[in-house]
């Protein structure tokens, strides 16, 4: 049997829903802010303590993920130039494929591209990890000896995360810039000045900030959200329910939030060249 909605219905649905994702939002800043100013607060734990799970973090995050990276950088690029190889031998553009390079590549692809091979790898890891430890009582022992699970648990993984995510986007960039040229020496026989100069003159700081941007925020939802995820769990059945909800709240989240920050962008660009 088919229930409508009316109207009214309807519009309080989507009412309803947008409370509820407001709701999740303000905790999930919460938690970010609580997080780091209990870090900075409190001193119940040494600062090696915390380093040392930071550099557990970036060695997992960021360094075990290196060759998957690597793969899809060398994907990447060889796609964006052999899709384009075509057009640029007709069109006689072989001085676009630095444009291309940084529109695609730097803007776009490898901010979000390396966020959500961390969510795939890190972002499990992290939901689930909490969680068994919320079910393990591990938290409830932490707050027994008076150290703060957020200062000793969230923070040393969020800041882990956000330094793994920027260094391996600026690793895909690397080796993807590499990898273009590679296959545009072979398919456009583009000389590697050529290319270098092509790069270096669309490449602006305003690509920098947006890299950075991406990358620092897309970072620290990521991580705040597979922690926030794993320790709402209060029972062994609600680990891998934990662990697909942040994957999917942190994928949304970083979409949206690229979608978001890549449209302020070209409006920028639009206003600065007068056409609004």
């Amino acid at each position: 049997m088919n229930i409508q909605l009316s109207p009214l219905g309807f519009i309080d649905n989507i009412g309803r829903k947008a409370i509820q994702q407001f709701e999740y939002t303000s905790q999930i800043l919460l938690m970010f802010y609580l997080s780091i100013r209990t870090t900075v607060m409190t001193r119940n734990q040494s600062f090696a303590s915390i380093l040392q799970v930071v550099f557990a973090q970036v060695y997992f995050t960021g360094y075990q993920a290196l060759p998957l990276i690597s793969g899809m950088a060398i994907a990447t690029s060889s796609i964006v130039i052999l899709q384009s190889s075509s057009q640029f031998n007709i069109l006689g553009g072989g001085n676009m494929v630095g444009q291309l390079m940084v529109m695609l590549i730097v803007r776009e692809v490898a901010p979000l591209l390396t966020a959500l091979i961390v969510i795939a790898r890190s972002g499990t890891a992290v939901a689930s990890e909490l969680g068994n430890m919320k079910v393990n009582r591990e938290i409830e022992a932490l707050e027994v000896m008076g150290i703060n699970p957020l200062s000793f648990i969230v923070f040393p993984r969020l800041i882990g995360g956000v330094i793994s995510v920027l260094c391996l986007t600026l690793y895909f960039t690397y080796v993807a810039f590499i990898s273009g040229f590679i296959f545009s020496k072979l398919f456009l026989n583009i000389p590697l000045n050529f290319y270098i100069d092509a790069i270096m003159q669309v490449l602006s700081k305003e690509d920098v900030l947006l890299l950075a941007c991406k990358n620092i925020v897309g970072g620290a939802i990521i991580f705040t959200i597979c922690c926030y995820q794993g320790l709402q769990v209060n029972h062994p059945y609600e680990v891998p329910q934990a662990t697909t909800n942040g994957v999917v709240k942190s994928i949304i989240y970083v979409v949206g939030f690229n979608i978001i920050v890549s449209i302020l962008f070209y409006l920028n660009q639009l206003v600065q060249m007068g056409i609004l």
